[in-house]
């Protein structure tokens, strides 16, 4: 994906998020973390230009962020039809966002790892990744607590829980899986374009 194309896919979808969203504290909340993400990647685009899988798959959790955002994680549309289709209790979207927390996390931590050299052996860096994963996740979680506790009630769209009682275990749970399943499944073409990028 070339860079134009990366760039005017983030604004066109960000500009289409916040044209009235559902709460527009919760669309502040849920997308900012793609907006300092873009300033980052823009700021280290010529320093430390990652691998064209690596900008797809953080391109892809920043519009889950948008789209979350723009309905609030608990009633994005498709979701509600999938929850009315299976007779489930809830709108299950968050649960998406959380697995990419874990997938896309996985790759850009894998990637810095294996370029800087900062970890030797397959195992331990696939290790380490999973539990840096699950850290994040868990430091998210905090956050959200955190923002719950110094607004009030005006956080319950950014919280989600939606009456469920172990949604932040599950949430956590699913960035784990979410992490373990990237590395099964990215590992290799990861460092195909690892070895491509170096090879430049």
């Amino acid at each position: 994906m070339g860079k134009a194309l990366w760039i005017g896919i983030f604004t066109l979808t960000l500009i289409w998020s916040g044209i009235h969203p559902k709460d527009q504290f919760t669309w502040f909340l849920e997308t900012i973390p793609a907006m300092i993400g873009a300033v980052v990647l823009a700021a280290t685009y010529r320093s430390f230009r990652l691998t064209a899988l690596v900008y797809c798959l953080i391109l892809i959790h920043c519009l889950v962020l948008m789209v979350g955002g723009h309905y609030t994680y608990a009633e994005v549309p498709l979701f509600d039809v999938i929850r009315d289709y299976f007779n489930m209790a809830r709108n299950n979207y968050d649960k998406l966002g959380h697995f990419v927390q874990g997938f896309v996390p996985a790759m850009i931590a894998r990637e810095i790892i294996k370029r800087k050299h900062i970890i030797n052996g397959n195992m331990m860096s696939s290790f380490f990744i999973v539990c840096f994963c699950l850290a994040f996740s868990a430091f998210y979680e905090l956050i959200e607590w955190w923002v719950a506790i110094a607004t009030g009630d005006s956080a319950e769209a950014f919280l989600g829980t939606q009456g469920y009682v172990w949604d932040t275990q599950s949430d956590m749970a699913y960035a784990l899986l979410g992490s373990i399943c990237s590395l099964l499944l990215l590992s290799g073409w990861h460092n195909r374009q690892l070895k491509s990028l170096m090879n430049m």
